[in-house]
């Protein structure tokens, strides 16, 4: 029985993640005082700024957070031997970073300028996924400034109406010389509007997917109001949103909670308590309580003499004990854990990626080194083939790519998915390719 859901050495890895170890960013948005920093700081054990005033974060705050997902160490009994080389492995649960971004808040009006304006959206331009934590107590108003009674899901409706805002008018004003150009060169509309829209990380695919929406493909024949919507059918696609509900555990969160889930039905939403995940990482650093995430909290009260003891638990006064109490009642017990995780896991899965693991021995799973298996996880979009895996490793691996080697052995053409059952490989190449050391291995791949 272990209490190692926090260990100070997994935060200390966080704190030296290479860059490559994960290619996806979340943005972490809202208005001030909304408790994006202390979520942050809940999710990643980072050391945001917090404060009940608005604009306590003016730049950017980045942490690692952890995605959780199946290994395949549990499957071909590897568990002993599993080593990631980034995150962690635990019980067959694989921990793979992703990285989260906090921004200064945003008000109404900012791509007006207001606030720190179209500073804070071009902080958003690098994020794939969002997470827009809004303060479900309705103690602060649309400003972040102290009020009772707010309707939290205003704040909903003017985020998107800001975010929309900000590409509309970027392309509006440019939109006569894009149209001209566009027929000038006779380029087609997925050609014309993904280099218009490339600044905000845009793929291709993605400009297609909001066109095919639209209906609409002659450019030459769009209006304002035509842009408009391409706009707003475009949003969901580059940035798609989960609604964080912060703040839960205040008297009136039940009421502005069930409003906005009957507002905005179509939108994934977590409910979250982000000082409550943060009050029972401290107990855990001070070797207070065992909590791995969920309702369950243990004490030495609640456990045998010789867990708690194996545990390494000192006994928790009076006072932690009843801050333990109002906790469990106001949210463990009540909504099953504090959101934090789960809230991770949402953005991840709206971003519809699969893990893979790329290896150099496909029958033992280990990498150049041989020594650990399961070295690498990637989180690949569904669809990727396995030359393009190979490609996101190293560009001259994908040109050399003759075919991948699956787990036990089995052969995959260029052109076979990734999938949940067909995410283990190696690359066989027709030339010698180097691959640096990053968080896909440090061997020659042959």
């Amino acid at each position: 029985f272990r209490n190692e859901l926090f260990p100070d050495e997994l935060f200390a890895m966080a704190a030296s993640h290479h860059p490559a170890s994960s290619s996806f960013l979340i943005g972490c948005v809202g208005k001030p005082s909304a408790g994006k920093s202390s979520f942050l700081n809940a999710a990643t054990d980072a050391k945001a700024k917090v404060g009940s005033f608005p604009f306590t974060t003016i730049e950017p705050n980045t942490g690692i957070a952890y995605y959780q997902t199946p290994c395949p160490c549990r499957k071909y009994d590897k568990g002993d031997s599993c080593a990631p080389r980034y995150g962690y492995c635990r019980d067959g649960i694989r921990n793979v970073p992703v990285r989260i971004l906090d921004v200064a808040g945003l008000v109404p009006g900012a791509s007006e300028g207001r606030g720190r304006g179209n500073s804070f959206l071009d902080d958003l331009r690098h994020a794939q996924v969002l997470l827009h934590v809004i303060d479900v107590s309705g103690t602060t108003d649309e400003k972040g400034d102290p009020t009772q009674g707010y309707d939290p899901s205003r704040d909903v409706q003017w985020l998107q109406d800001e975010i929309h805002s900000w590409i509309f008018n970027n392309l509006n004003k440019k939109w006569p010389g894009v149209v001209r150009r566009h027929v000038m060169t006779k380029a087609n509309a997925v050609t014309t509007l993904s280099n218009q829209l490339s600044g905000y990380g845009t793929r291709p695919r993605q400009v297609l997917q909001a066109l095919e929406q639209l209906g609409n493909m002659d450019l030459t024949s769009w209006t304002e109001d035509t842009l408009r919507e391409y706009v707003r059918l475009f949003l969901p696609v580059r940035f798609p949103m989960v609604l964080v509900l912060n703040k839960i555990d205040t008297p009136s969160a039940d009421a502005n909670i069930s409003k906005i889930c009957e507002m905005f039905p179509q939108m994934p939403t977590v409910m979250t308590s982000a000082l409550t995940e943060r009050f029972l990482r401290k107990l855990v650093k001070q070797h207070l309580i065992v909590y791995n995430g969920g309702c369950a909290v243990d004490t030495t009260e609640t456990l045998s003499p010789e867990v708690a003891r194996a545990a390494g638990l000192q006994p928790t006064d009076e006072r932690v004990r009843m801050q333990l109490e109002r906790v469990q009642d106001l949210v463990l017990y009540r909504y099953g854990g504090t959101g934090i995780q789960e809230a991770v896991q949402e953005a991840v899965r709206l971003l519809d990626v699969v893990p893979f693991y790329p290896v150099k021995n496909a029958h033992n799973y280990t990498d150049a080194s041989g020594v650990g298996t399961f070295r690498d996880c990637m989180l690949v979009p569904r669809g990727t083939t396995m030359r393009e895996a190979a490609g996101m490793i190293n560009n001259e691996m994908a040109k050399h790519f003759i075919y991948a080697e699956g787990a036990g052995g089995r052969q995959h053409g260029e052109d076979a998915p990734i999938t949940l059952d067909c995410n283990i490989a190696r690359f066989v190449t027709a030339a010698a390719v180097p691959v640096a050391s990053s968080s896909t291995g440090s061997a020659t791949r042959e």
